[in-house]
């Protein structure tokens, strides 16, 4: 017990050396708000046009698909039960039109 206390130690010992050998502290000279505002800048380009063109359309994939099944399994129910149930597919519905036109306004609520 005391042979693995003191491995322990040990190694942290080394660990903290170690971190304490190879870091190095680096000031910022200059504007830094300013050249995060200005990076911000250039690559908020990018990420609009790359959630613009990849992640809502595949959110909205997913979104179809998902209605289309809750609406077949719906179906399949009202078939079996006599009894529709609306609140499924309506639910996905209406996420599916939040995220189709979601582009056209989601950017000025962001800021970009």
């Amino acid at each position: 017990m005391f042979m693995r206390k003191k491995k322990v130690i040990a190694a942290a010992v080394l660990t903290l050396l170690l971190v304490a050998m190879l870091s190095a502290t680096a000031y910022a000279d200059g504007d830094v708000a300013g050249a995060v505002e200005s990076t911000w800048k250039t690559a908020s380009g990018q990420i609009k046009a790359v959630v613009n063109n990849v992640v809502f359309p595949a959110v909205d994939m997913i979104l179809a698909v998902f209605f289309f099944v809750k609406l077949g399994t719906a179906y399949f129910d009202y078939r079996r039960s006599g009894q529709f149930e609306w609140t499924g597919p309506a639910i996905l519905f209406a996420c599916l039109v939040f995220t189709l036109t979601a582009p056209t306004y989601i950017w000025g609520i962001i800021g970009v």
